[in-house]
């Protein structure tokens, strides 16, 4: 990957829009989807979190967004949310706008990326 943005932040509530705001250049999809892996580790690993969150340029013409955490063992898990829900849509929302998205894990941290077409 071509990284065209790193950021090292704390994933809080008011991370989210300063991730839109640098991501302004891109697409909808893009910003939606880097705020939604953003968010998971907010939910999954709790506010205050330490992340990395690059957005770049593959290969084969694809954008790459990857939130990398700490905590190599929390895995995201793709749900099915009931309509009345109000909460576990954010994998289904990447999975329907990705091309392909998964997760890398190391010993001590776990990177989740998608892939959108551009």
């Amino acid at each position: 990957m071509t990284t065209s943005l790193e950021l090292h932040l704390l994933a809080t509530a008011k991370a989210a829009p300063e991730l839109r705001h640098h991501l302004r250049g891109h697409g909808f999809d893009v910003r939606l989807c880097a705020t939604e892996l953003l968010t998971n580790v907010i939910d999954h690993l709790g506010e205050g979190t330490p992340v990395t969150v690059r957005v770049g340029g593959t290969a084969v013409g694809r954008t790459r967004i990857e939130v990398t955490d700490p905590d190599p063992r929390a895995l995201p898990v793709l749900l099915s949310a009931a309509e009345t829900a109000e909460s576990g849509r954010g994998l289904a929302l990447v999975d329907a706008l990705a091309e392909r998205w998964g997760v890398d894990q190391g010993p001590d941290r776990k990177t989740v990326w998608c892939e959108l077409r551009n």
